[in-house]
């Protein structure tokens, strides 16, 4: 099944604020929170899609993302929840009032699996390769599983022990007077700090991290029509998480460099071809560069220059710019003419010039100059 609008998820309109996004989200999450609605498995897939929306929407980096390329732009999904506990949502708007009245649903927030900090990484592009399309390879440093002790941070199995405090929960009670009697406080246990074990004996490999950092090679597919600007997302490529959570994203910052002869303005592009002025009036057919999709590079393609034509005339080129990364079409290019005088001239030249001012009118107001000076008249009289 594809997936619904985040937006529909939530039911809040594209233009919603983050506080109208926010109370959406609490009272759906309160409505369809398993602990409220047990073994309804419809509940618990309603829960992770508010969550996976919530996720998105709440943060602006990837909301954005999210409005210019849809769920296409949230790479693999924005889930990476990895149950209930995980993402960004119901722990930080309820956490602190549950764990004041000893876990509330759940238990506290520190013994939930949370998903691990997302890694940020910029690219610079050629401007051939963002109109195109590239495969590319971007290196990141990330923490990674001790190959030793796979992850346990101890020398050996035996020297890993359960706390004897919490039991290996990771989490004491604390009963706590206040104005309105004596109250039960869950905190993470100040002995294994929440891990709900002891190493004695930590792994020379890696410290007792369990994790040792290493540098990392990703090869990513980047989609034709990408802009300075851009970021995209590889979910999963992150930090890992902690009791179990999924690992955090890496987003990729895009960068693209200028180029000799086009600028870019969305799906649009634009050069400034030079003409001279025999050319302009006579008309002629030059060869202008323009994009090939099909075999991914710059060509030069017939252009007609109308008799006539103008200084700064711009022609439209239909459908010859940049793919819409959504599958939305192509954009256009346009062509600006610059008619060039020449600064030099011979005799002869200049001879020609004076008969051909002598036929034409040298005396003579053409309509736009006539046009011109009619508005400076009237304005100084």
């Amino acid at each position: 099944m594809s997936k619904r609008d985040y937006y529909e998820v939530l039911g809040v309109s594209k233009g919603a604020s983050e506080d109208e996004i926010k109370k959406a989200y609490r009272k759906l999450a309160m409505k369809y929170h398993p602990d409220r609605n047990p073994e309804d498995k419809e509940a618990e897939e309603n829960f992770k899609e508010v969550n996976e929306a919530y996720e998105v929407l709440s943060d602006s980096s990837k909301r954005s993302q999210y409005d210019q390329f849809g769920h296409a732009g949230m790479g693999n999904g924005a889930g990476g929840f990895g149950g209930f506990g995980g993402g960004a949502g119901f722990d930080d708007i309820f956490g602190d009032i549950f764990d004041m009245f000893g876990g509330g649903f759940s238990g506290s927030r520190s013994r939930r699996p949370q998903k691990g900090p997302d890694i940020k990484v910029g690219i610079t592009l050629d401007f051939e390769e963002a109109v195109f399309g590239v495969e590319k390879d971007i290196k990141i440093s990330r923490d990674e599983e001790c190959e030793v002790c796979h992850g346990s941070g101890a020398e050996s199995g035996s020297d890993v022990k359960t706390c004897d405090k919490c039991n290996g929960s990771g989490q004491v009670r604390v009963n706590q007077r206040t104005p309105f009697g004596v109250m039960q406080t869950v905190k993470t246990c100040d002995k294994c700090h929440g891990e709900g074990k002891i190493v004695s004996k930590p792994c020379k490999a890696c410290g007792g991290k369990g994790t040792k950092r290493k540098e990392k090679s990703i090869s990513i597919n980047i989609p034709a029509g990408v802009e300075d600007g851009n970021v995209l997302p590889l979910r999963g490529e992150g930090e890992p998480g902690t009791l179990g959570g999924p690992r955090g994203d890496v987003y990729v910052y895009i960068s693209v460099k200028s180029h000799p002869f086009f600028e870019r303005e969305g799906t649009n592009i634009f050069c400034e071809i030079p003409i001279t002025f025999v050319q302009a009036a006579l008309g002629d057919e030059i060869m202008i560069p323009s994009l090939n999709e099909k075999k991914k590079k710059i060509e030069q393609i017939k252009f007609t220059i109308p008799e006539g034509t103008q200084s700064h005339q711009t022609f439209r080129l239909k459908g010859r710019g940049v793919a819409n990364p959504m599958g939305y079409g192509k954009g256009d290019q346009y062509v600006k003419v610059k008619v060039e005088i020449p600064k030099k001239l011979n005799d002869e030249q200049k001879e020609l010039l004076r008969k051909f001012a002598e036929v034409d009118g040298e005396h003579e107001i053409h309509e736009q100059g006539k046009s011109f000076w009619d508005k400076v008249k009237k304005y100084f009289n």
